[in-house]
């Protein structure tokens, strides 16, 4: 029996071998950002083999359509005859003649090093998998292995989540995995460490010091740390282990986009120009996600489609609480002040406040419009400042206002994703937002839960932030002394001041009338002068005066009056800072928040 079980293996095994798709990619012409890929379909049982190039990226949501950097493109079959090729839209090709194999190559242009797209030049091969290689969507479920042609002489090395096979080249056992497995290579430094039998890697390609690189994993340690702690134990990765993929040089663009065992890290600051504290935010939110997103997973981003744009209504839990935890992380694992914690939060809780798109969408319905402006592009103008709160930002001070509102109950908001962890997360069962409101009822009681979803996540009422601030020994206030326009306007060489923004709904600005593009000539008859910024100018005034506004628009000079308003902007702090101090119940459940 055990004779006939070997032989049932060895024959699967050459089964997985005829069927293995095969990839390879040279970057001889790196100077000029180009490389050139192999890939072979074997055993193929259809008359026309369509191939493409995605059209999204796992972690983004918007369509990219990478397509157009593809060219020089050809396919052969097994005897190197030239295959009929057929385009019926601009991301895919159909193949037909082949007899059962088809090879196809072609050149890829790649110049943008971030989360989303591919770059490719003497320092660096930095590869967003969906877009640098075809695929072909019938043939989704074959092994796959690639053969990454390194370049030696410029002393790269390979950092990737792939299982390595033999020298350079590497394996996934689907197109999914594929898809979901950038690659870097380059001169890295690698660091590594091991927590709980499992390995974090960091791959880091940055111009620094040896010294600068250890101090930095440090840092990367004490987040890993504290995250862990937020869920009680660690993923189980993948081959037990997880890379950081950190590229932090000049010619980079700044982001980060998580995967299933690693993230890329983006950032045009190196270690030694800023990085060394103004890159580890962006560790925080990416390995956030192995949790939060990679495994707690929505179901509206399940399957990922790599044909269309991802929709979901989970965004402001999926981003929006993991930003909340990011800078929190910081502060818990000491990386940053706690007063600077607390000072942070400033900027997003105004922008979310004081947003007139509230009265348009809730958390749900701003996740949707994630496909209009996750790295989207357009050339029509749009009217973001008014209808559209980031996703990340609005679940952020959500993901506040649960918190400290737990903390009052004697709850927390990380005994809540632990819970959210062992039901979808561990069990990789992926979640509805029905899903999410149940869990919190079942953690929190009935009441809570129902209170919190039914106000702020199917409406987009506002929590009490002053009370719940206060319950942590943190003070919010407002200056009624500083004036507010409504529009952000820069002075011009010509003392023009140029209204760069649309004026926000019911501001000063709006209810004058001022738009977007309108030339501010004179206020009060006085002309506008290059060398005083427009902010400052304002500081002469007091809320409530009145303001003559004279201003060209198309062309046409016009005048109209602006009634000035007190800033409605509100300043985060520690009551330490101001006059009232924290009594000492605030200060214990401030220590417990924070981790102090």
């Amino acid at each position: 029996m055990r004779y006939l079980y070997l032989i049932f293996l060895f024959f699967t095994a050459l089964s997985l071998s005829a069927q293995t798709i095969n990839y390879s990619i040279s970057f001889d012409n790196a100077i000029h950002h180009e490389a050139v890929v192999t890939v072979n379909f074997p055993d193929i049982d259809q008359d026309t083999l369509s191939v493409r190039m995605s059209r999204t990226s796992p972690g983004r949501y918007a369509l990219h359509e990478f397509a157009k950097n593809v060219y020089a493109f050809k396919a052969k079959d097994a005897q190197g005859n030239i295959l009929k090729i057929y385009r019926p839209n601009p991301y895919e090709w159909q193949i037909t003649g082949h007899n059962g194999n088809v090879t196809i190559e072609y050149i890829l242009f790649a110049d943008r090093g971030d989360g989303t797209y591919s770059q490719i030049d003497e320092s660096h091969a930095h590869l967003n998998i969906p877009a640098t290689f075809i695929y072909a969507p019938s043939l989704s479920d074959r092994p796959i292995e690639v053969d990454f042609v390194n370049r030696e002489d410029l002393e790269w090395k390979i950092a990737t989540q792939l299982a390595k096979v033999k020298n350079n080249t590497y394996s996934a056992p689907n197109l999914y995995y594929f898809m979901d497995s950038p690659t870097e290579l380059s001169n890295h430094k690698v660091r590594e460490f091991i927590i709980d039998d499992q390995t974090v890697k960091l791959a880091l390609h940055d111009p620094g010091t040896e010294e600068e690189a250890d101090k930095y994993f440090e840092k990367v340690k004490k987040v890993v740390t504290a995250e862990k702690e937020v869920f009680g134990e660690l993923p189980q990765f993948d081959y037990n282990t997880y890379t950081f993929l950190a590229c932090y040089i000049p010619n980079a663009s700044g982001d980060g986009m998580e995967h299933r065992n690693s993230t890329i890290l983006t950032s045009t600051r190196t270690l030694a120009n800023g990085g060394m504290d103004g890159n580890i935010g962006t560790v925080s939110h990416e390995f956030f996600h192995s949790w939060n997103v990679e495994r707690i997973r929505p179901k509206s981003l399940e399957p990922f489609n790599f044909e269309e744009a991802n929709m979901s209504g989970a965004l402001w839990f999926a981003e929006g609480f993991t930003s909340y935890y990011t800078n929190l992380i910081l502060c818990r694992a000491t990386l940053i002040s706690p007063e600077k914690y607390i000072e942070g939060l400033t900027g997003t809780f105004n922008y979310v406040w004081n947003s007139p798109a509230l009265q348009f969408f809730n958390p749900i319905e701003m996740s949707y419009q994630a496909p209009f402006v996750d790295a989207a592009t357009s050339v029509d103008p749009v009217n973001r400042e008014n209808t559209f709160i980031s996703y990340y930002s609005y679940g952020s001070v959500l993901g506040l206002a649960l918190d400290l509102s737990l903390r009052e109950q004697k709850l927390n908001l990380d005994d809540f994703m632990k819970l959210v962890w062992s039901q979808y997360g561990k069990t990789e069962i992926p979640y509805t937002l029905e899903n999410l409101h149940q869990t919190l009822n079942s953690y929190a009681g009935e009441e809570f839960g129902n209170q919190f979803f039914n106000n702020y996540i199917y409406k987009s009422g506002m929590p009490k932030y002053k009370e719940l601030l206060e319950s942590v020994g943190v003070s919010i206030s407002q200056d009624s002394n500083t004036v507010y326009f409504g529009a952000a306007v820069t002075i011009s060489n010509e003392n023009n001041g140029i209204i760069k923004s649309n004026p926000t709904i019911g501001s000063p600005a709006y209810t004058a009338g001022l738009d977007k593009g309108d030339l501010i000539t004179h206020i009060n008859g006085r002309p506008l002068q290059e060398d005083i910024a427009f902010n400052a100018l304002l500081k002469q005034f007091r809320p409530t005066d009145k303001l003559s506004i004279d201003f060209i628009r198309d062309g046409n000079k016009k005048n109209t009056v602006l009634t000035l308003e007190p800033d409605p902007h509100y300043s985060i702090q520690l009551m330490e800072k101001t006059e009232n101090l924290p009594s000492k119940q605030m200060l214990k459940a401030r220590n417990s928040w924070l981790k102090l």
